[in-house]
């Protein structure tokens, strides 16, 4: 039997969100279509939140509207918070949406202002009139394992808001460790949970790779049954409102370990890397994951043994 991963790469939301230099909308879609030519079918492409808040989201519109011209098979998913946020996203042609809900009361009010309940009952009537519109969503369940602030998450906490999020009728739960502190075990146990009490099709894991733990993480939600995984090429992003946060597991560490486990992602790892080496000089600096000095020995062999 075919063992499948599917990954959904954030770089263009997540992983540019933080960035301090403005990225130009030209360069977004050129990274877009270079992940699209690697295989990438599922990207979360920008988010609907105020320019002042996100100057790097400013142009969430734009993106939008041509990235699903320019690869209309594409699940290209926005990033919303509230009504006006959806409305921009239809707007531009959405068909798939993520919203986001703390579980860390902290962690949220550090982020919004708002607690896990104030923003459960925020997202109530926005869920049903997103459902009624017949579009896809995605519920982040933000900060499930650790908080910056309070520390380990009662695994109960994070099922109480997982259990909230999922009888709204969104399509897909992602559990995510935003800081990149949660732990193997911890990682295994509420993913085991979350699965049996949902199913693997309508659960994804959102890791970052703080303390080295991202692959190891990913290891155990696999153990548990999970197989959607959120990703950020190059390994950009971070999470601006819990200190110390480092990037995103990289997306070509993900595909990597995958095939070298026997699993099929769909993603072809040498355009991916491609990719990488494209947009470095967007960032202005190295980025990659850490498998790149592997790929750099790699591509330095094949080019010293191609013939002249």
């Amino acid at each position: 039997m075919t063992r499948t991963l599917t990954i959904c790469d954030v770089s263009l939301r997540d992983g540019l969100q933080n960035e301090k230099t403005p990225i130009s909308t030209e360069a977004k879609l050129a990274l877009l279509d270079d992940l699209a030519a690697a295989g990438l079918t599922t990207l979360e492409l920008t988010s609907f939140v105020s320019p002042k808040a996100v100057p790097q989201m400013a142009d969430a519109e734009a993106v939008m509207a041509a990235a699903l011209a320019r690869h209309p098979s594409l699940r290209g998913v926005g990033l919303i918070f509230n009504e006006k946020g959806y409305e921009r996203a239809i707007a531009a042609g959405a068909k798939s949406v993520a919203l986001v809900l703390i579980v860390s009361d902290s962690l949220s009010r550090s982020n919004s202002g708002k607690t896990a309940d104030e923003w459960l009952e925020a997202y109530r009537g926005l869920v049903g009139r997103i459902k009624a519109d017949g579009v896809w969503v995605r519920g982040y369940l933000a900060g499930a394992w650790v908080c910056p602030f309070e520390g380990q998450i009662d695994p109960a906490r994070a099922l109480r808001y997982a259990d909230a999020l999922m009888s709204m009728g969104i399509d897909e739960l992602c559990a995510t460790d935003p800081i990149g502190h949660a732990h193997p075990e911890q990682v295994e146990s509420l993913s085991a949970e979350l699965v049996g009490r949902f199913g693997a099709e309508k659960l994804a894991v959102h890791l970052h790779d703080t303390l080295a733990f991202g692959l190891a993480n990913v290891a155990a939600a696999m153990r548990a049954g999970v197989r959607i995984f959120d990703a950020s090429l190059g390994g950009l992003g971070g999470c601006p409102f819990a200190p110390g946060a480092a990037g995103n597991l990289a997306t070509e560490d993900l595909v990597l370990m995958a095939h070298k486990m026997g699993y099929q992602t769909g993603v072809d790892l040498d355009r991916l890397w491609e990719a990488v080496y494209r947009f470095e000089p967007v960032i202005g600096r190295l980025i990659g994951g850490r498998s790149r000095t592997w790929y750099d020995g790699q591509r330095a062999a094949q080019s010293v043994n191609e013939p002249v």
